[in-house]
């Protein structure tokens, strides 16, 4: 692994990045690209490290300036595992055609080099007008347990809060332009088991199905239509991702039936609110039945003025596309960051993000770099 030259060069800082097997929970030096390029810039970096000892997740989180306004990016350098039959090695940041090549270019170190980019290109053009700091993960990926969210918690007690953050996701869709990502859906996760007595389908006195239970208990949560949507978010989605019980036989009633379900659901609802309808619902038709809620994270929004409006001009400046505000797709950290200050989300186009060959376009990189350029001389630092 070498270190650009140029920390202006985006294409530079992509290559080195993809040639890090950053695959969760690996680092393979990912973490170090960055932060030699942040060093070189003048940021105070710190590497923090959370979790278990001998298990913990590698982060960084970097400060230049102490003025207002902080403008903070975000994003994560660790990727999903590549698969098999790739046309190239998806950790050489191969450049065919005008695309470059590799696990991570759209989702995300595209987003991460364009940002170091863009800040080395406004630190050429003079001194700052606020201050600038990134928080980057090694663990987005993943459970995610001990990256953003620890970080956040970290700059907390220190008093660090930037006023707005700038998060790289892969928000569009087909062209560069086309989304920013204003907020998004929480999602939650619930197993209902419920437990029954094994015995003979000849003899059903005898025992007791589990079975009969669970369906109608699946049938009404399915019957429900959850809302119809708000005024930024489409109308929340359950979806039944497993019926398990665990009975190879024919013959025989089981002891126990097991559902899974997940919800993603917008700012008419809370995880709380869900969770004790879906209690009622389990209760009602089985009192001795067990749920297990695991909650990914709540639905936020992020009010759609000055800061958005600045990227919004940034994005149209650069691309000629005027982007579509919008909060759908899956959960992103923004989740954890919409605690600390105000967040929105623009990046590549995320047509091959996890497929196999994923690649951007050299020119979109370039275009991203461009976007937050332009979006820190609208912001103000």
């Amino acid at each position: 692994m070498s270190h650009p030259s140029f920390t202006s060069d985006p294409i530079a800082l992509l290559q080195d990045l993809l040639r890090c097997r950053s695959v969760t929970p690996a680092d393979d030096g990912a973490l170090s690209v960055v932060a030699h390029a942040l060093e070189m810039m003048g940021f105070e970096v710190t590497r923090l490290a959370f979790g278990p000892e001998g298990e913990q997740t590698p982060n960084l989180y970097a400060r230049l300036g102490t003025g207002k306004p902080c403008l903070c990016f975000a994003g994560h350098t660790d990727v999903v595992p590549p698969g098999e039959g790739w046309s190239c090695d998806p950790f050489a940041g191969d450049i065919k055609d005008g695309h470059i090549y590799g696990r991570g270019t759209a989702d995300m170190k595209g987003g991460v080099a364009a940002a170091l980019a863009a800040v080395a290109r406004r630190l050429e053009a003079g001194p700052l007008k606020g201050s600038l700091a990134f928080l980057i993960t090694g663990d987005e990926e993943g459970p995610a347990h001990y990256g953003t969210k620890s970080v956040l918690e970290w700059m907390k007690e220190r008093g660090e809060a930037p006023d707005f953050c700038l998060l790289g996701e892969p928000t569009n869709p087909a062209e560069m332009g086309d989304v920013i990502k204003i907020g998004r859906r929480g999602s939650m996760n619930v197993v209902i088991t419920v437990k029954g007595v094994q015995g003979h389908v000849a003899y059903p006195h005898l025992a007791d199905n589990p079975i009969h239970r669970l369906v109608p208990i699946l049938s009404d949560l399915t019957s429900r239509t959850l809302d119809q949507g708000s005024e930024w978010f489409a109308p929340s989605s359950l979806q039944i991702t497993s019926v398990d019980v665990g009975n190879p036989a024919t013959n025989v009633i089981p002891a126990m039936a097991q559902a899974r379900v997940n919800i993603r659901f917008n700012d008419l609802h809370t995880s709380e609110s869900l969770r004790n309808w879906i209690g009622d619902v389990v209760s009602y038709h089985a009192p001795e039945a067990t749920m297990e809620v695991a909650v990914s994270g709540e639905s936020f929004l992020t009010d759609p003025g000055t800061e958005v409006g600045q990227l919004s001009e940034a994005v149209q400046a650069v691309t000629g596309r005027q982007p579509k505000l919008d909060t759908g797709g899956g959960t992103s950290d923004a989740r954890f960051i919409t605690h600390c200050c105000p967040v929105a989300e623009f990046g590549l186009v995320g047509a091959t993000m996890h497929k196999r060959d994923e690649h951007v376009s050299l020119a979109s990189v370039e275009q991203l770099t461009q976007v937050y350029l332009e979006f820190m001389q609208r912001f103000g630092v």
